[in-house]
């Protein structure tokens, strides 16, 4: 079997992942208190225990969805380009190892949306008949450097079939 790719994300992937999470906690948060206050204000007076409950999950989807989860996600989120192919890892719960021939390899891209771009971030998308793969947070000259290097591996496994 095949050793786990040795290739991490740039650090600062995990700000990215922590403020989006921080941003689902906060509407999820928001929704319930929502719909505590309405049914506050039409006169249906919750048990005491209620409130209470609902700011201690708030305080637990916080720290889950803004600090844990994004944590764990980059310590698991890995990638490596091999000779013939490159081999991507990620998922905290469920594990996905997927592996790209570069023969199958029709296109390679680097986006970067405002966040990343304010991080100095970018992210690779690699594009086969079967779908598209991203590695995302990847330092702008890194990313630049791995779609130029995943471009000239496909094009020379191109020229071997």
């Amino acid at each position: 079997m095949r050793a786990l790719p040795s290739q991490l994300l740039d650090g600062r992937m995990r700000i990215v992942w922590m403020a989006s999470g921080a941003l689902k906690a906060l509407v999820a948060v928001a929704v319930i208190m929502g719909a505590y206050a309405v049914v506050s204000f039409n006169g249906i007076v919750p048990p005491s225990w209620v409130l209470p409950t609902l700011i201690a999950l708030a305080v637990v989807a916080v720290i889950v969805y803004a600090v844990a989860y994004p944590m764990l996600k980059y310590r698991f989120w890995r990638y490596e380009v091999a000779e013939n192919d490159l081999d991507i890892v990620q998922g905290v719960v469920w594990r996905t190892r997927t592996v790209i021939p570069f023969v199958r390899v029709q296109n390679t891209d680097t986006v970067q949306g405002p966040i990343l771009r304010i991080l100095g971030l970018a992210s690779v998308t690699v594009a086969t008949a079967a779908g598209s793969h991203v590695i995302p947070g990847l330092a702008f000259d890194a990313a630049d450097a791995l779609r130029d290097r995943i471009a000239e591996q496909a094009r020379l496994a191109q020229e071997d079939v």
